[in-house]
Parts: structure tokens; sequence; C-alpha cells
């Protein structure tokens, strides 16, 4: 891949990110504190979508394994603090850049890891400036009556 490729792949990344956070915003989906861990959750997803569709499909434990640990901070996030979400859309950022060199999956396209990567951080972004401007409770707000 080019650095002109790369830097393009990049560019739709941040687009698609962008264009994400402000289409959440305007519809209002960023004030539900479920959107940014379901999104955690569909994004750690999509690497075992590629490796399903790869022949032979030999990457699919490596992925899921890589895949658990995203959710299961997306799940934690949700339940005690969002914080953990930030951690994991910017970790999954840095997985995104190093997936190429740790994991051979042989449907991924060339291009994903730059963009997934430049997506996830403007997420990871969005959702710490939610929680700053106090738009999103970094922590699970609980009923006075409720029981668990």
């Amino acid at each position: 891949m080019t650095l002109e490729g790369a830097s393009l792949d990049i560019l739709w990344g941040l687009v698609i990110g962008l264009s994400g956070v402000g289409s959440a915003h305007l519809l209002g989906f960023d004030r539900d504190r479920s959107y940014y861990p379901t999104l955690m959750i569909v994004i750690a997803s999509i690497y075992i979508l590629f490796a399903v569709m790869a022949v032979p499909a030999s990457a699919l434990w490596p992925e899921a394994i890589a895949a658990m640990v995203f959710i299961a901070l997306a799940i934690a996030g949700h339940r005690w603090s969002l914080w953990l979400v930030v951690l994991a859309l910017l970790g999954h950022g840095v997985f995104d850049m190093v997936h190429p060199h740790i994991i051979a999956n042989a449907a991924v396209p060339s291009w994903y890891p730059a963009f997934c990567g430049a997506a996830d951080l403007v997420l990871s972004a969005a959702l710490a400036a939610l929680i700053l401007r106090g738009r999103l409770s970094a922590r699970q707000v609980q009923n006075a009556g409720a029981t668990s």
C-alpha cells in the first residue's frame, strides 16, 4: 500500500467517523449510554466476519479472542464506566494499526485497518467529549427505588 493510499484510507475513516458522530448527535442516539458500547461490539465483530469469509478460516480464533476483549470492555463500560468504552475504542484504533502484523486474515481488505483505526479514534474522542461536557454520565445512574 502506498502512503497516498493509506492517507486516503485514513481520510475516509475520519469522514465516516465524523459523519457517524454527527448523525448520532442529530438523531439523539448519543444521548443513550448504550450507543457507544453497542458500536464497540459491532466494530469488534467485523474482523470475525472477515475471518469467516477467509479461506481457510484459520484467523477465526485469534480474531474471536481479540473481539472478546473489546466486547468485554464495552459491556463493562456500559455497566460501570463509559471511560472503559473510550479506552476500548481507542485501543481498537491501535489494534487496527497493528492488526496486519499480528493476525494473518486473508479476507481483510488492505484499506480496512487504516480506515477503521481512524474511525475508532473519532468515536473515542466523541465519547470522551460527551462525558467531559456532562452530556453523558460516565457512571450508570441507579434509580432510587431499583433493586439489583
